[in-house]
């Protein structure tokens, strides 16, 4: 068993069971927290796919904004006083519980008896530079410069337009 063999197993099984774990607490806080965690286990994965930009991404963005924000809105929503969803239904419950072991199985068949491709491509070897930060940097100074400057424009005037209408009176 090589190295990368073990980190992805190691990175599927936390990302697999955060990701149970998320969806089973009852409290959001700590939902939210499972959550980062497993955005953090995705990211390994995407580093094992060679693929650094997307990794770097899911943490900058996902794990780093997104969740705060989230967090934050959580805390402030006092979610303690909230009624459970599914509360008094049980058909819901009992048809997301079959789905979801339905799910499961077409999983297990797929790993038992699906067999992978083991040929070599000569577009593999492409591929493995196409995801790291260089290549995408290079692209987007070069190739893609326009675009990129517009949407930096279009990102710095939606800016001073929330600074705008936040601001309370003009004077």
């Amino acid at each position: 068993m090589n190295f990368e063999l073990l980190l992805f197993i190691v990175f599927a099984l936390v990302a697999a069971v955060s990701s149970l774990m998320m969806i089973t607490r009852k409290n959001a806080v700590i939902s939210a927290v499972f959550l980062v965690l497993n955005f953090f286990a995705l990211a390994g994965l995407y580093l094992l796919l060679n693929a650094q930009f997307i990794a770097v991404v899911q943490i900058i963005v996902y794990a780093g904004a997104i969740m705060v924000l989230f967090l934050f809105v959580l805390m402030l929503l006092n979610t303690g006083k909230e009624e459970a969803i599914l509360h008094g239904k049980k058909p819901i419950k009992y048809f997301a519980i079959f789905i979801a072991a339905v799910v499961f199985l077409q999983v297990a068949y797929l790993l038992v008896f699906g067999s992978g491709s083991f040929t070599s491509n000569p577009d593999i070897e492409a591929s493995l530079s196409s995801g790291t930060v260089e290549t995408i940097g290079r692209e987007i100074y070069t190739k893609y410069i326009i675009p990129f400057e517009a949407a930096g424009f279009l990102l710095l005037a939606a800016t001073i337009g929330a600074l705008i209408l936040a601001k309370k009176k003009f004077e």
